[in-house]
């Protein structure tokens, strides 16, 4: 027997692993030196492969203790990670976990996958994206860590599928660049679960309870920072109907709504995996209670407070629906802008003060803009109200998203460039650098466009500059007139400020700074839709306007110091055996 082998032996078989008088650790079927020798083959004894070794048996052999207390947590069910060799052993006993069964795995998956289908994507169900991640994280404490993987990634993956009728019909992506946009998300669930796993696994319930949550946190800020699709896939948009929840973004951010969703299925998962004789974990329960209420108690308190307006307008929306064209020659775009002129006339004639249309009516070229400024003026003027059009300028290889508002006293349109472009569709157009601040007698308006409303950035300089009221012209792809809609609606809250949203076959809609839908009207499914409503022109300061993404930050941190904890314990055990 090679020596490495027989060091293997002597760790596992001799008294070298604390524990309390009378127990004993569970070897089944196979005890500790036959294992090694014919499933684990130790190659060589130096130390910095003995955590190898005991990482790798851990799952076979030695399994997680029921512990007296959860602090002193055992590093991979035998070795604690924080012992001192030379005090005293602690009181705990090392037993099995028993593995479910092949068919809990499937109802646990079935039951994860289904609610996410319909706790997520362009109609979520919100309560169920709460419950979701439960019954997958139930049973990852008993599995290994391949099956726990595969089951938590195929769960997220069956329940991505709801999304690719949007991803194939309406954005007309191939069919392998939708098979890893769901892939990746399901793998990155897989490891989430398994650090979850782990430290349940070792008795630390309450960095099991956070570590999920601030993973996925992390995740998202990262994908926001990084991505061109900035928040689009947050699962914090799952929860827009949920409004006492909405009103902690204010404070943190959509970061925080995402948190609670995880920490709620993480806390939960903790609880009702206890085995029935260990003690209660009373503080860990009270802590997540009194989070939530203070969460809870903090959204019901701003919703109940929403003070009155001083200035309020009446705005009229206009957008197409199944009718809708491009025109990118500026006769026939011409055309089309001098029908929405009319329309918009007449919509101030039934009452309204504002009329904000569509994104990206037409193609016009610098001949054309000048004669759609001329159009868009002489109408303001007559109607005696402000006009927002949203046009590409420029030409078909190279042009601008523009935002262009005319006022009725003749003033020049203020303009504003889009920042954000759809990838693809969108190739052509020319980045904007700056926002527009207006400031009128009812009080300070901003614009943005469409897809400028899913990075949180943009939205947080208005907040700043103290905006009352957002115009947002936007062009949706039908599916999506809810998701994308409420995403802007969200921007609202966190920086406090109504939202006016006028979009190409999506939704129009108007709601206030705590994200109350006031109006809204189907512009998706019918040839040309209008609404005429009431909007509060109000800014309310929000703590996040000022501080930005603390709250991401203080996730992403959080994470680094469990994962170096995790580091840190693993060479102490290491240490520990071979001391």
């Amino acid at each position: 027997m090679k020596g490495g082998q027989r060091r293997s032996e002597d760790i596992l078989l001799n008294a070298s692993l604390p524990l309390a008088p009378g127990a004993s650790v569970y070897k089944g079927q196979t005890g500790y030196s036959e294992l090694a020798a014919r499933e684990f083959p130790y190659p060589s004894s130096r130390p910095r492969d003995s955590h190898r070794f005991m990482a790798r048996i851990k799952d076979r052999v030695c399994q997680p203790p029921r512990v007296a207390s959860h602090r002193d947590c055992v590093k991979h069910g035998s070795i604690p990670a924080n012992m001192n060799m030379s005090s005293s052993r602690p009181s705990y006993v090392l037993e099995p976990l028993k593995t479910p069964s092949a068919l809990v795995c499937v109802i646990a998956l079935a039951t994860s996958s289904a609610m996410l289908f319909w706790g997520t994507g362009l109609h979520p169900a919100w309560w169920l994206t709460w419950l979701a991640p439960v019954p997958v994280l139930l049973v990852s404490r008993n599995l290994s860590r391949r099956t726990a993987f595969l089951v938590a990634g195929v769960a997220w993956f069956v329940g991505s599928l709801n999304m690719w009728r949007y991803f194939l019909r309406a954005l007309d992506m191939p069919l392998l660049l939708v098979i890893v946009f769901s892939v990746i998300p399901a793998c990155l669930f897989g490891i989430g679960v398994l650090l979850f796993r782990r430290l349940i696994r070792q008795g630390a319930l309450w960095k099991a309870c956070l570590a999920l949550p601030a993973f996925w946190v992390s995740l998202e800020y990262l994908n926001n920072v990084a991505s061109r699709h900035g928040t689009f896939p947050n699962l914090g948009y799952t929860q827009m109907d949920f409004l006492t929840l909405v009103q902690l973004s204010s404070v943190v951010g959509i970061w925080g709504i995402t948190f609670c969703v995880f920490l709620f299925a993480a806390t939960a998962s903790v609880l009702l995996s206890r085995p029935p004789d260990t003690s209660f974990p009373i503080r860990l329960t009270l802590g997540v209670t009194t989070f939530f209420v203070l969460v809870f108690g903090y959204g019901y308190w701003r919703l109940m407070t929403t003070p009155a307006s001083e200035h309020s307008l009446k705005v009229g929306l206009i957008a197409t629906g199944s009718d809708t064209t491009f025109p990118s020659d500026d006769q026939t775009a011409l055309k089309l802008l001098r029908s929405y002129s009319e329309r918009s006339e007449a919509l101030v004639r039934e009452g309204a003060q504002l009329v904000v249309l569509p994104e990206k009516i037409a193609l016009v070229s610098a001949l054309g803009t000048a004669q759609v400024d001329e159009l868009y003026q002489s109408a303001a003027v007559r109607a005696g109200a402000p006009i927002l059009v949203g046009l590409d300028r420029g030409a078909i290889s190279k042009r601008w998203n523009e935002a262009r508002l005319y006022f009725p006293d003749g003033r020049p349109a203020a303009v504003y460039d889009k920042h954000h472009m759809v990838p693809v569709f969108e190739d052509v157009d020319q980045p904007g650098t700056s926002i527009t601040v207006i400031t009128e007698r009812s009080g300070t308006w901003g614009m943005e466009i469409c897809k400028d409303m899913d990075f949180p950035g943009l939205s947080r300089e208005y907040g700043r500059k103290g905006a009352g009221l957002l115009l947002v012209p936007a062009w949706d792809f039908t599916l999506d007139g809810w998701l994308h809609g409420r995403m802007a609606v969200m921007r609202g809250v966190e920086n406090g400020f109504t939202i006016v949203r006028s979009a190409k076959q999506g939704l129009l809609t108007v709601s206030d700074d705590r994200g109350r839908i006031l109006a809204q009207q189907d512009a998706a499914y019918v040839n040309i839709g209008t609404l005429l409503a009431t909007a509060p022109v109000r800014h309310a300061r929000t703590f996040y306007s000022r501080w930005g993404d603390w709250f991401a930050w203080l996730n992403v941190a959080g994470l680094v110091a469990i994962l170096s904890s995790l580091w840190i314990g693993k060479r102490k055990t290491a240490r520990a055996i071979w001391s």
